[in-house]
């Protein structure tokens, strides 16, 4: 299974399946569902958190919470 976190900079993804009740609200209403696209612009030291483009937002997430996200590469 392939996720965002095993993105590496500048990879891109489309979101396919996540924990629905494991996700918070604010990411959702950000753009992360299924079918949108996931870019991996920027890791902070020691990779924890992830700043992600996805689906036109600008989001910054930690890695736990990326392991959940199941992408496919583009």
């Amino acid at each position: 299974m392939i996720t965002i976190a095993s993105l590496s900079i500048g990879q891109k993804g489309k979101i396919k399946d996540f924990p629905v009740d494991e996700l918070p609200l604010k990411l959702l209403e950000m753009g992360c569902l299924p079918e949108n696209e996931v870019e991996l612009l920027q890791k902070a030291p020691f990779d924890d958190p992830l700043y992600l483009k996805i689906n036109g937002s600008y989001v910054s997430i930690r890695k736990e919470m990326a392991k959940k996200i199941e992408i496919e590469l583009l």
